[in-house]
């Protein structure tokens, strides 16, 4: 056998997101683009700000010596100051630069976030529905998930999290708006676990850290509001990435931050930043750190996501669907009219719609649709969704 025994377990099960993209890029192929209507990967085709241009053409004709030479592991400590403003606007809590470290992405701050915290056999919490990965990222670092689900509506369910608790918990991850379900947990939601938290911790003599994952802060709807770990609990960690708000997910630039009183915070800092180093990242791109210096003000037109909502559900609700209209983020999660989410998929398919089985998110029984598609994507797609419905119904 070549490769690993577990690696060749992960890839049976790998992400029904990339099986999904593939998928449809071998039946625009058979088809043509224009009728095959892809709704599985959230790659955002929204424009990045007009400023994002201005800036990184500024920023390439720098010819100062040793512009492009090695940097702290953490990242220059300038940017992560100019990020340092804005978290403390979001968290309502003063974050100091030092607080912080520069990742390639989202998922490179929660590697080195679970590289730093994770013993062998320690457990972390994944609220379902949660980003597929997750459990391959706590298990590269010998953690163990434990899923937990939310309630009917996928807010938290406290209890559950409290019997799901051991002497081997470490970590519970959020994901705020989520994906899959653009649901945004409240703050007194996100106050009430901070609380269980430090609670069950002071009771197990152990810190139960609780790590937000918040890469569609700024993509939202109506008045909804995303909460601030930082408030709920001084054991907090917030990672993010500028993919979403400013549509640069190939650039691969994120950051963490930690509370500024966070339990051995020293330590902690010298861990994450050694494993930012040896885990193969080194530091996170120095061209785009440069540039998202420049744009924290900046995002998306989130009007677009706006109107692409507003339309997609209208549509998913005069076929009959069952759902809960996001929050934030750009996804949409409807029940399947059957019970098999994986079957349904495959009826969705039929009619060249392309969606991922619920069952990736820890979540059976639904399917997830990204709306980051052009608004005739969307347009277009509605009588397929009705036939696909009315096969369902016939079964």
């Amino acid at each position: 056998m070549t490769i690993s025994t577990k690696m060749r377990g992960f890839a049976e099960k790998s992400s029904w997101i990339r099986k999904m993209f593939e998928e449809g890029a071998k039946m625009k192929a058979k088809y043509g683009a224009e009728n095959v209507f892809d709704f599985s990967l959230g790659n955002p085709d929204v424009p990045p700000p007009p400023e994002y241009n201005r800036v990184i053409q500024e920023i390439v004709k720098d010819e100062t010596p040793m512009v492009h030479a090695y940097m702290p592991n953490g990242g220059y400590p300038w940017v992560r100051e100019a990020l340092a403003g804005k978290m403390s606007q979001e968290q309502g809590i003063d974050v100091f630069h030092g607080d912080m470290l520069m990742t390639c992405g989202a998922a490179g701050a929660l590697n080195v976030v679970m590289k730093a915290l994770l013993n062998p056999g320690e457990e972390v919490i994944l609220l379902a529905p949660y980003f597929v990965e997750y459990n391959f990222y706590v298990d590269n670092h010998g953690g163990v998930s434990k899923v937990v689900q939310t309630d009917a509506e996928f807010n938290l369910d406290m209890a559950a999290i409290e019997a799901a608790i051991t002497e081997n918990t470490k970590v519970v991850i959020t994901n705020s708006p989520n994906n899959p379900t653009g649901q945004i947990y409240s703050q007194e939601s996100l106050n009430k676990l901070g609380a269980l938290l430090d609670k069950k911790g002071a009771e197990l003599k152990t810190t139960i850290y609780l790590i937000a994952d918040e890469p569609y802060r700024k993509i939202i709807f109506d008045d909804n509001v995303v909460g601030s770990v930082f408030q709920a609990t001084k054991n907090s960690i917030v990672l993010s990435s500028y993919s979403k708000d400013l549509s640069l997910p190939g650039e691969r630039i994120g950051y963490l931050a930690v509370h500024p009183d966070i339990a051995d915070k020293a330590a902690l800092l010298d861990a994450m930043t050694l494993a930012n180093r040896i885990l193969g990242f080194v530091n996170a791109p120095a061209l785009m750190q440069r540039v998202v210096a420049e744009l924290q003000d900046a995002s998306v037109d989130n009007s677009i996501y706006v109107k692409r909502r507003e339309t997609f559900c209208k549509l998913l609700s005069d076929a009959g669907y069952d759902f809960i209209p996001p929050k934030g983020a750009f996804y949409v999660f409807p029940k399947a009219p059957i019970a098999d989410d994986v079957k349904f998929c495959a009826i969705l398919q039929e009619e060249k719609i392309l969606a991922v089985p619920g069952q990736g998110f820890g979540a059976p029984g639904y399917f997830r649709l990204a709306f980051c598609v052009g608004d005739d994507v969307i347009a277009g797609s509605a009588a397929a969704f009705q036939r696909a419905m009315d096969k369902a119904k016939a079964l």
